[in-house]
């Protein structure tokens, strides 16, 4: 059986067996102040703390914790949804908790180990990668990822992007060996996501009613979509290095940002000027933020990993 489709098979089954019902509550250790997550209180940010505690924070005061959920190792929110992707204590296997408005809500377990999870603006689509190991075509002890997207309205599972129909620079492209990864939603059935193939990296440009991916830009991957839906803040590669880079869509400029050090995370939008993501500031995760337009600093705003803006 091919991996493409032994992909698409697991994920139908576990889909189809798994799914399941979960809540949140803040954690008696989190003291007097901090209640629940609140997804309708905006100006504030969750991330996932050095413990894998969901935290909410106001950007304002980033040291006060004013709410508490779930163990996570990625999250991210929008629209009352919440995405929370998490090992299970099996090797190789995780599952993608989704809350709604603070209620039970489904269950979804993935093969793989957390890497990746993104919630569309409206709050009805999830997209979540995965890493995995055994593929055939990789070398022993090497990972591949998988990436897929779930509908929340109607309980579609797109399964893995991997069977798409993919194209880049305008021809019909086909290889035992591409991954996904990275997703990020426009509006709409439109997303994009990471594609990798021997050896080479792509932004591509997905769309759920003709699952079909078009090839936008290479040596590009992590993309995140801005809130004014005109940009996208991504890695760009140069050398061995990725740097954050932040593309407009209409007219196709590209602009590197003021963090010039090598960043392994899918950097997000906290609003149309500042962009948030995760490096390891020596004693561990935390998290950082730099200005969209190229221009300022650095700043470390906490400890932690996995920012998302509510």
């Amino acid at each position: 059986m091919s991996r493409i489709v032994t992909g698409v098979v697991l994920i139908v089954l576990f889909v189809a067996a798994g799914i399941g019902y979960v809540g949140w509550r803040a954690s008696a250790a989190d003291g007097p102040t901090a209640g629940p997550l609140d997804l309708a209180r905006t100006g504030t940010l969750l991330y996932v703390d050095r413990t894998s505690t969901v935290r909410q924070v106001a950007r304002d005061h980033p040291d006060q914790v004013i709410g508490s959920g779930p163990t996570c190792h990625r999250v991210y929110a929008a629209a009352g949804t919440l995405g929370c992707l998490r090992t299970t204590g099996v090797p190789m296997s995780a599952e993608l908790d989704i809350y709604r408005n603070g209620g039970p809500s489904k269950t979804l377990p993935v093969w793989g180990d957390p890497s990746r999870v993104r919630v569309s603006r409206d709050g009805r689509l999830l997209g979540w990668t995965v890493f995995r190991a055994g593929d055939s075509y990789m070398r022993q002890g090497a990972f591949s990822t998988t990436a897929g997207i779930f509908d929340l309205r109607d309980g579609t599972q797109y399964g893995s992007l991997e069977d798409f129909a993919m194209v880049v620079d305008g021809k019909r492209y086909a290889s035992p060996d591409v991954n996904f990864w990275g997703v990020t939603f426009l509006s709409g059935s439109t997303f994009y996501a990471t594609m990798a193939s021997k050896g080479r990296t792509w932004l591509m440009r997905g769309e759920l009613s003709s699952r079909r991916l078009t090839s936008v830009r290479e040596n590009v991957e992590c993309p995140s979509v801005s809130p004014d839906q005109g940009r996208i803040v991504y890695k760009f590669r140069t050398g061995d290095r990725w740097r954050l880079h932040v593309l407009d869509l209409k007219t196709g400029a590209d602009h590197p940002l003021a963090e010039t050090a090598h960043i392994d995370d899918q950097a997000a939008w906290l609003d149309d000027q500042m962009i948030a993501y995760g490096k390891n500031d020596g004693s561990g995760p935390a998290i950082f933020t730099v200005p969209a337009d190229g221009t300022g600093s650095p700043y470390r705003l906490l400890a932690g990993s996995s920012p998302a803006p509510v």
